[in-house]
């Protein structure tokens, strides 16, 4: 019999195991899993390989339903509503849309994560000391905390942390991860002198923290939250219709930097 490990090695998963007439996932038959489990479920089961139940399974719908949609002044959902004018499918408007998330939008929930641990390693009493370093590595924006839109206060984050807490009051989380959040506002009013509440980001990335997720998996599940936002303003253009719409109207000019007239670098052989 011929040696075909190289082969079969070649990609190794302990998600899926397959044949013709059985799909196991994570080692359950998925039709055992059709019919009795959740979406939010599957993709926890999924990613991390383990099932979620009760509070700690409300915590990650939360978090997910949060975060789906930012209208489209956000660039990810501006992004997949041209791409949809642009006689592209389905799909690629969605891909368009996702393939703008990075550092600076869509990466605040990983960032606060990793903040959040910083401060853990520290300990509360450290705050102080944990911020500055943070800031001397990072640069003055702390993740999580204040928006540009939202002001007074983001509306999601209030009710998140609130079933944080219902949550670790039942046992489920720890509520460490909630203390780190509210001091972390704490020191920002004193620093200030004003409020500055912890955002959807702030909020989400203490879900994700409480629940033993890695910083980039906060990112993550972001992508597959806002992908649900990215699909309805997707097929909603797709419904409107519209041909090759850009940013801003056509009677909309951008703004020139005017640059000297120059003369051609034509010859004159190759002038029309």
């Amino acid at each position: 019999m011929t040696d075909r490990t190289d082969v079969e090695d070649w990609w190794r998963t302990s998600i899926i195991d397959m044949e013709p007439g059985r799909i196991h996932l994570r080692g359950h038959p998925v039709q055992d899993l059709i019919g009795n489990i959740g979406f939010a479920g599957m993709i926890w089961l999924m990613v991390t390989g383990e099932r979620i139940s009760g509070h700690r399974a409300a915590l990650f719908e939360a978090a997910l339903v949060s975060a789906v949609d930012h209208g489209p002044q956000a660039p990810s959902i501006a992004a997949a509503r041209m791409a949809a004018t642009c006689g592209v499918g389905l799909q690629n408007a969605m891909a368009t849309g996702l393939n703008m998330l990075g550092d600076v939008h869509g990466g605040a929930g990983e960032q606060a994560v990793e903040l959040y641990r910083a401060v853990e390693s520290t300990g509360l009493e450290g705050l102080p000391e944990a911020l500055d370093s943070w800031r001397e590595a990072r640069g003055p924006y702390l993740p999580g905390f204040g928006h540009r839109f939202h002001k007074p206060v983001d509306p999601r984050a209030p009710r998140l942390m609130a079933l944080v807490r219902e949550a670790a009051d039942a046992g489920a989380v720890s509520g460490a991860y909630a203390a780190i959040g509210a001091a972390i506002e704490k020191r920002l009013r004193e620093e200030r002198g004003k409020p500055v509440p912890m955002n959807i980001d702030g909020a989400t990335a203490v879900i994700y923290a409480e629940l033993g997720c890695p910083p980039p998996l906060a990112r993550g599940f972001f992508g597959l939250s806002r992908s649900v936002g990215i699909l309805a303003h997707s097929w909603e253009q797709t419904l409107q219709g519209g041909r090759n719409k850009g940013p801003t109207p056509p009677a909309y000019r951008w703004t020139y930097d005017e640059a000297p007239v120059r003369e051609s670098a034509l010859s004159d052989k190759e002038r029309p």
